[in-house]
């Protein structure tokens, strides 16, 4: 297949070897019109152990990156089918990451943005940290995300390994699951972006372990649309805890936004500014 890569040292999940496809090479024939742009590449059917299911993931390099030996900041974010190609995403409409991110390069911005696809019929489960009354794996999840698909992202580019540099973003349930990775594991992400966060699981129990969980000196997104539930509870508490508005805390309500793809592509550029400020190339660094 044109576009196979292998990056050395070729890692494992769950015993099977991983290949590194270009993205539009392994998708372009199945009829569908993709309209993905800059450098985007796929690791098809990782096996995420220990559930046994498999789940593509997609893994935006930046316009630099071709050049040089820069290394980059990594964003992992959740629904990766909905962040880059209209094909696959929900009701056609992504959250345009990559468009948004090859404009912002002129700006300065530039980082990793590893994708990571949900599960369908499972994405409610696999998203939710707090099993109760509704099922949760979320905790294997993140294991997942630390333990097995960082260090290999770290092994095949060229990142940022540290947790300053490291940010996990998502929406809805993505947005619970990213805010739990931030608290449950500030040795790995420094940064995060909860989008509409679902704050309703089990009886509101992300504040109270956001409330109860060691402080982790980072760098928070939070937002919602005004005609959705509002994440000002969670700003609440994130200011109560001490995390100081506009230098680790940036919290937005958008007026009239509804609880859709659309809604966080929007806001997705003003995330970036903020998480990213600190990494903002500046255009006489060297690479």
């Amino acid at each position: 297949m044109r576009g196979v890569q292998f990056l050395k040292p070729i890692l494992y999940f769950s015993e099977r070897q991983i290949e590194i496809y270009d993205y539009l090479d392994y998708v372009g024939k199945d009829g569908r019109l993709h309209d993905v742009v800059g450098t985007l590449k796929i690791l098809p059917h990782v096996d995420i152990a220990p559930w046994n299911v498999e789940r593509d993931i997609l893994i935006y390099l930046p316009p630099s990156y071709a050049s040089g030996e820069r290394r980059y900041p990594v964003l992992y974010m959740q629904d990766g089918q909905n962040l880059f190609d209209s094909a696959t995403a929900f009701q056609g409409h992504d959250w345009r990451v990559d468009e948004t991110m090859e404009r912002m390069a002129g700006d300065g911005y530039e980082t990793i943005i590893v994708g990571i696809d949900h599960g369908g019929e499972r994405r409610l489960v696999e998203y939710n940290p707090f099993p109760g009354r509704a099922s949760g794996k979320g905790v294997e999840y993140i294991s997942f995300l630390c333990e097995q698909l960082k260090p290999f992202i770290d092994s095949q580019f060229r990142t940022l390994p540290e947790h300053d540099a490291t940010g996990v973003i998502g929406s809805s349930m993505g947005g619970l699951i990213s805010l739990y990775a931030f608290f449950s594991r500030p040795e790995v992400f420094g940064l995060c972006g909860a989008m509409s966060p679902s704050l309703f699981v089990n009886h509101r129990a992300i504040l109270n372990y956001v409330r109860q969980a060691p402080f982790n000196l980072g760098k928070i997104y939070i937002d919602n649309g005004t005609r959705e539930p509002s994440a000002r509870p969670l700003y609440e508490t994130l200011c109560a805890k001490g995390y100081r508005l506009r230098t680790d805390l940036r919290y937005v309500a958008e007026r009239g936004a509804k609880h859709t793809e659309s809604a966080w592509a929007r806001r997705f550029p003003g995330a970036i500014r903020f998480l990213l400020k600190n990494y903002k190339f500046k255009p006489n660094q060297k690479s």
